[in-house]
């Protein structure tokens, strides 16, 4: 189940649910932005919608239940990917019902997740602390919205609560990267190679061998040693 970043249903989400399906796996995009009155500004990034995570987990639920609608879905593997401001989503989903794994792309970390209001109305920690799947999350060095500083909460929030992980930050890499409709945040070489951890990451926890009663922690960064989070810049 993939959610989509900020902009709502674009064609870059479509082309990665055909990706998804050209790899093998049933992909589902629903369109969580579709109350939003101007859709044409929306998909140009001049205004946002700030979806809640009730409003959030009712879609996914509505998505899942058409998943299992189809006889090549088990509806023990299913595994959500969240991308951007939808990163936290898969984490609250898991909080609330068992899911086989929360795939994070950029998201899900920076100071705004973690502070209480009507949009998230759990604290990020008693969301993760909830959590039984494992989870990955993907990261860019140059992010200007997510620090490496933020990455180890989130690493250490998940250590704290021994939950199972694999967590990358890839060098260079800006906000967006995975996004190949925007030239300026893409990064190919990044990308391609989240994109291969990605499927791997699945392959392992997808399997109906995989043991979830061990605790798998992996967490790896490749950073300048000057990094300055000051420095990163919005690419588009």
């Amino acid at each position: 189940m993939l959610m989509h970043e900020r902009y709502g249903l674009v064609q870059h989400t479509r082309d990665l649910t055909e990706r998804f399906a050209r790899d093998g796996y049933v992909c589902i995009a629903p369109d969580f932005f579709h109350k939003h009155p101007d859709q044409a500004a929306l998909h140009r990034g001049a205004v946002g919608y700030d979806i809640s995570d009730h409003e959030a987990v009712a879609y996914l639920e509505a998505a899942i239940a058409e998943l299992t609608t189809l006889p090549q879905v088990d509806a023990s593997r299913i595994a959500v990917k969240g991308v951007c401001q939808t990163g936290r989503h898969p984490l609250v989903l898991a909080a609330r019902r068992p899911i086989a794994a929360a795939l994070i792309w950029y998201g899900a970390a920076s100071a705004r997740e973690w502070q209480i209001g009507p949009r998230y109305p759990k604290a990020l920690d008693e969301i993760i602390a909830a959590v039984e799947c494992p989870i990955l999350g993907i990261f860019g060095e140059a992010d200007h919205v997510i620090s490496l500083a933020d990455v180890r909460r989130l690493r250490d929030c998940l250590d704290r609560n021994d939950k199972s992980y694999t967590i990358k930050v890839y060098p260079g890499a800006p906000h967006g990267w995975l996004n190949d409709t925007m030239p300026g945040r893409y990064r190919r070489e990044q990308a391609e190679a989240a994109w291969a951890l990605q499927l791997a990451f699945l392959k392992g926890v997808l399997d109906p061998s995989y043991d979830r009663s061990r605790r798998v922690q992996i967490y790896e960064c490749d950073h300048s040693a000057d990094y300055d989070f000051a420095k990163n810049v919005r690419m588009e």
